[in-house]
């Protein structure tokens, strides 16, 4: 009896490749012989929106133990392995999601693939491990509960989601850290870890048959459901408001933000046109010209646009001296209230559009880099030629589409702030 072929569907407008295994495990490919070398990217579902309530950090935790040990190899074994075919594999998580990183020589395909499929289906979390691991986050996370930056991301995300799965901390906590079970990160595996919503992007030495068959072996032996929770949508709370977290530091750290855009909003690609005139453009941009240049209150000040699966935010951030806080919020406030309602200049538009564009290809200067691409358009349900359409979207932003997308945006100039530091005056 023959076996199952791959469906596979090339497009006109790329070189992405739609590769479906027999076993229903879909990939986008894009083949490249240039160097000897596979990059795999994957996206699934779940992510420290998935955590207990009361147990903040259990997917951070896990996604640090997929690689220390898995089927017959412990901790060390696993690792020698790695190292001995020179594959490069981790994992990692977001609010929304758990990603995976693996890249190999080709002449070692089959062992990292291999060692992909351990990790995400039969990582042994053996006590040594586990103990090691949880010590080297309670570190990571006693420098952020002391680090003012982290700290007022903290507060900020805190203020603006009480009581919803964005606003607890990714990597948990010293409280929550310590009461983590082994049992909770099987649980959390046998919900999260499976094929439904699954998204992955490869870009290398291999065709489309081979990675079909690949496919199957890796991925094949998930669930073929998870069994998420249901996480609310839920608009920024706090708006207006400002929220201080005193600490007897010379200079306060900053983040200000409000309600932002989903992805799927078809004011989308005006609002990065915006954002890069607001406080996108590292050299370019509003608040750093009224905020750094002319005034000297920072030496950096960002803003940006960020679409959670159940959120939309615009915020950004600054650090200041105590003394200068508050005027640094008055100038930031004062540029956003001139964007709503003056817009962007002719200049300033044609300088954001050109940027965007022309900064583009640097997302694709690695195989990693468009395997990482590859796995964002599908989740972001883009569709397949969106690398051939997105310059030419970009580029159609007119003087309206901004002006109507600041107003969107910004239009009541209210802001959500948290502050770590001892303000003067605020």
């Amino acid at each position: 009896m023959n076996a199952p072929t791959p469906r596979i569907e090339k497009t006109h407008a790329s070189r992405i490749q739609r590769v479906v295994s027999p076993g229903g495990v879909e990939a986008w490919l894009v083949e490249d012989y240039t160097v000897p070398l596979v990059a795999l990217e994957f996206s699934l579902p779940g992510g420290s929106a998935q955590d207990p309530a009361d147990k903040p950090g259990v997917g951070y935790f896990l996604s640090g133990l997929l690689d220390e040990g898995a089927g017959p190899y412990d901790s060390a074994a696993f690792h020698e392995r790695l190292d001995e075919f020179a594959i490069e594999l981790r994992f990692n998580i977001d609010r929304d999601r758990m990603s995976g990183h693996l890249r190999t020589l080709v002449k070692h395909r089959a062992e990292a693939f291999d060692m992909l499929r351990l990790g995400l289906c039969e990582a042994r979390l053996d006590e040594e491990p586990v103990e090691r691991v949880r010590a080297q986050i309670e570190a990571g996370i006693r420098h952020e509960v002391n680090d003012p930056d982290s700290m007022v991301g903290r507060a900020f995300f805190a203020a603006a989601f009480p009581g919803h799965p964005y606003g607890r901390p990714v990597h948990g906590t010293l409280e929550s850290l310590p009461t983590i079970t082994r049992e909770d990160l099987v649980a959390y595996r046998s919900r999260v870890l499976a094929r439904d919503g699954l998204k992955i992007g490869v870009v290398g030495a291999i065709d489309a048959v081979a990675l079909a068959a690949e496919l199957d072996r890796v991925f094949g032996a998930l669930p073929a459901k998870a069994s998420l929770n249901l996480v609310p949508t839920m608009a920024p709370q706090g708006v207006g408001t400002r929220r201080v977290v005193e600490l007897d530091i010379p200079q306060s750290s900053l983040r200000f933000g409000a309600p932002g855009l989903m992805r799927n909003d078809p004011d989308w690609i005006p609002g990065i046109v915006v954002n890069h005139v607001l406080g996108g453009g590292v050299f370019s941009s509003r608040l750093f010209r009224e905020v750094r240049e002319k005034r000297g209150l920072a030496y950096s000040v960002w803003s940006q646009l960020a679409p959670y699966e159940h959120a939309a935010l615009h915020f950004g951030g600054t650090s200041t001296k105590n003394e200068r806080v508050a005027e640094s919020l008055a100038v930031i406030e004062a540029e956003i209230a001139s964007l709503v309602e003056h817009g962007p200049t002719d200049e300033e538009l044609d300088k954001a559009r050109k940027y965007i564009t022309g900064s583009y290809a640097l997302g694709f200067d690695t195989s990693t880099k468009i395997a990482g691409q590859l796995v964002r358009i599908q989740v972001e349900n883009l569709g397949i030629d969106y690398m051939e359409r997105r310059n030419g979207l970009v580029a159609a932003v007119t003087a309206e589409d901004a002006r109507r997308t600041a107003r969107r945006l910004y239009g009541e100039g209210r802001l959500l702030v948290a502050v770590v530091g001892k303000p003067v005056n605020l």
